[in-house]
């Protein structure tokens, strides 16, 4: 497995929302991802983010997103409306030993976080190559 999503409050949100009906929270870091050509890809949905609240850190396998999303009013006006999540979030994954940790590219644009995480050579699937010993077949067939 390349990739465990952990999201202590998920399993709290769906009991929630059995025994008294509610609606889950939304997520304030959406994220999809998947692999392609060698590469894992992890995107995160942050519009309203500035990159420089946005911080990446990877201990062990653990990968840490945090981002902060500031009010947009200043402090003496009033919110008729407020739908629309503040503050930090953070997100954490544990990435597969397959990983390369090592190398792991960030992109921030248009209000997206996008991750390329290559995958370690060792993990690669290759050919190993069966060769033919002439003189080992010799013997058997004699």
């Amino acid at each position: 497995m390349m990739l465990i999503r952990t999201d202590p409050f998920r399993d709290f949100d769906r009991l929630a929302q059995q025994v008294f009906g509610t609606v889950a929270r939304p997520a304030p870091m959406p994220m999809d991802a998947w692999q392609e050509e060698g590469v894992f890809v992890v995107v995160f949905d942050l519009p309203g983010v500035n990159v420089d609240s946005i911080g990446l850190d990877i201990e062990r396998n653990v990968l840490t997103v945090r981002a902060e999303r500031r009010d947009p009013v200043q402090p003496d006006v009033e919110l008729t409306v407020s739908e629309r999540p503040r503050g930090v979030f953070s997100r954490q994954l544990i990435l597969g030993d397959t990983l390369d940790t090592e190398n792991v590219k960030a992109n921030y644009a248009d209000g997206v976080l996008t991750l390329r995480i290559p995958v370690a050579e060792a993990a690669k699937p290759r050919k190993i190559e069966v060769t033919r010993s002439q003189d080992k077949m010799q013997e058997i067939g004699k």
